[in-house]
């Protein structure tokens, strides 16, 4: 016992050679050096207590340091901790370093490495937020598929037997011709025509009759071994062929149950059409040629005859082989494409008996094209007859509106602004952008004469009971006006393979985390736990200097 506490003593003489003289000037009578090796009884026990009681309180102050000091200490020590313990590289070279030499050397090689990492990963979250795409191309078997909507019209638009009379009815009325000769017809007449045909349309009188009718022209349809009928058509009318005819588009009456897929009654999707265009009715000096206008396109898509479509020559049999390609855009922000048909659209779709066409782009930028020039000349583009409805921007109330004059120069500059000015674009046109899903049928068409002489008397038969006005010499004749006028096509699919272009993003969220991962883990080490650990010593440097300003407070 006595050893021990000898022991101890001189472990606590040793301490006070770090103690200023002060503090042992006040302790040093009181220390006692020698203690004999001998048994104490309890008086001189007490007496050796009141001895040492003053050497160990200067001994317990110099076990302890400052609570100031260990604060300071604290916040030190959690930076140096998490310096020599973390996972990522650099800062344990800093913390370990015995030199300035060291430490300065890997704290310019972190600098320099973290930099280099900033700007890599800032590159790789630029190139995310440009949304760049790349496209993928598909190749899928699409069996029993939709048979594509099949337009058709008559090359020349006028019926000269329906037309001539009302047309020379106006143009004397108005001082511009003078006769009644249904039988010679001037170039000069033909002049104004178009004059004749926007009055009409602007004194809401339907112009059909002039036109030919699907009846009077189409010899025979069938659809996979099956007869079609005029009732399996729907109608529009073009201000260049006049009226045209739709197979298969879809229609607000019977939706997608009324489409006919290449599948029904166990065929494999062929369609057959026979005409006679009735030649010898054509106005002089309107058409530039004989025969029929034909456009392979989507059942949802409106057909745009005068722009994208098939000419068809009279004396053969075409064949229309297509297959179909799909077109798939990404929606905002990679791209502005857009599915959604505005106001003026619909009033535009209007004009289509029963059709319930969707968005594409070209209808969208002729009814806001429309809808600009009413507002520049108060009248429509005489081109755009299904435009004579609109629908002005920021409003929700349909105009009909009338045709401009031929030879009104406006709705020309008007288009000239539209096409040149982006403020007005925008204005008007701001949502006419890319379909987000566009279909469209590639064709492979071939020819060979037509028609064989089986069938020369059916075909007469049909013309004779057509109630057009016969050639005079047609009992002479009807052979050749036959295959003059004659035209036959079929419409059949060649694969049932399907191409399907889809836009896809250069850049997903998950690269862009691989990236950065990458880049971060490649210079200086830092993973996800890394950040964890630079959270943790965040935490703990916020509790220490809580607690410090608790206890000031």
């Amino acid at each position: 016992m006595n050893h021990v506490k000898a022991v101890w003593f001189q472990k606590c003489l040793t301490s006070l050679r770090f103690y200023p003289v002060s503090i042992l000037s006040q302790t040093h009578q009181n220390i006692r050096v020698n203690i004999p090796n001998t048994n104490y009884r309890a008086g001189k026990m007490n007496k050796i207590h009141e001895t040492v009681n003053p050497i160990t309180n200067v001994c317990s102050i110099a076990s302890k340091p400052s609570i100031s000091n260990k604060k300071r200490q604290r916040v030190g020590s959690v930076i140096k901790e998490f310096g020599l313990n973390t996972s990522a590289h650099g800062f344990p070279g800093i913390a370990r370093s015995q030199t300035i030499h060291n430490r300065v050397f890997w704290t310019v090689s972190l600098l320099i490495f973290l930099g280099v990492m900033i700007y890599f990963v800032t590159e790789s979250i630029i190139a995310y937020f440009q949304y760049s795409t790349q496209t993928s191309v598909t190749v899928v078997v699409e069996y029993p598929q939709a048979f594509p909507a099949v337009t058709v019209c008559n090359y020349s638009p006028l019926r000269y037997d329906r037309f001539i009379s009302p047309f020379l009815n106006y143009t004397n009325a108005r001082n511009l011709t003078n006769t009644t000769n249904t039988t010679n017809f001037t170039m000069e007449q033909a002049s104004y025509i178009q004059e004749f045909l926007i009055y009409k349309l602007n004194q809401n009188e339907s112009l059909n009759d002039y036109f030919y009718s699907l009846d009077s022209m189409m010899v025979s349809c069938n659809y996979n071994n099956m007869p079609c009928t005029t009732t399996n058509f729907t109608w529009f009318i073009s201000p260049l062929y006049g009226l045209c005819y739709t197979f298969n588009a879809l229609l607000k009456s019977t939706g997608q149950a009324g489409l006919h897929y290449n599948g029904d009654n166990g065929g494999n999707g062929l369609l057959e059409l026979s005409f006679y265009v009735h030649r010898k009715q054509y106005v002089p000096y309107v058409s530039n040629g004989i025969g029929m206008v034909a456009l392979v396109h989507d059942n949802v898509q409106m057909p745009i005859v005068e722009m994208i479509s098939m000419l068809l020559g009279p004396g053969k049999h075409h064949k229309l082989g297509y297959a179909k390609k799909t077109n798939l855009f990404l929606p905002a922000p990679y791209t502005s494409c857009n599915d959604k048909i505005n106001l003026g659209m619909q009033a535009m779709f209007n004009q289509y008996d029963d059709t319930d066409y969707g968005y594409t782009q070209l209808p969208c930028s002729f009814a806001c094209l429309q809808a600009y020039t009413y507002k520049k000349c108060g009248c429509g583009n005489p081109y755009r007859w299904s435009g004579r409805t609109i629908v002005l921007p920021n409003t929700d109330t349909p105009i009909n509106i009338e045709l401009c004059d031929i030879e009104n120069p406006c709705y020309g500059v008007a288009a000239t602004e539209m096409m040149s000015m982006q403020i007005i674009w925008n204005t008007y046109c701001s949502d006419c952008t890319l379909e987000c899903t566009y279909s469209e049928f590639i064709i492979q068409s071939t020819s060979l004469s037509a028609p064989p002489p089986y069938m020369i008397d059916n075909i007469k038969q049909f013309v004779e009971s057509s109630q057009v006005p016969l050639p005079e010499d047609w009992n002479t004749s009807y052979v050749s006006e036959i295959e003059s006028n004659f035209i036959s096509f079929e419409v059949a699919f060649e694969t049932t393979r399907t191409e399907i272009y889809s836009q896809q993003p250069t850049m997903s969220p998950v690269d862009v985390i691989s990236n950065v991962g990458g880049q971060t883990g490649l210079w200086i080490g830092i993973s996800f736990l890394s950040l964890m650990e630079i959270a943790e010593m965040l935490y703990r440097l916020l509790r220490s200097q809580c607690h410090r300003l608790w206890t000031r407070t």
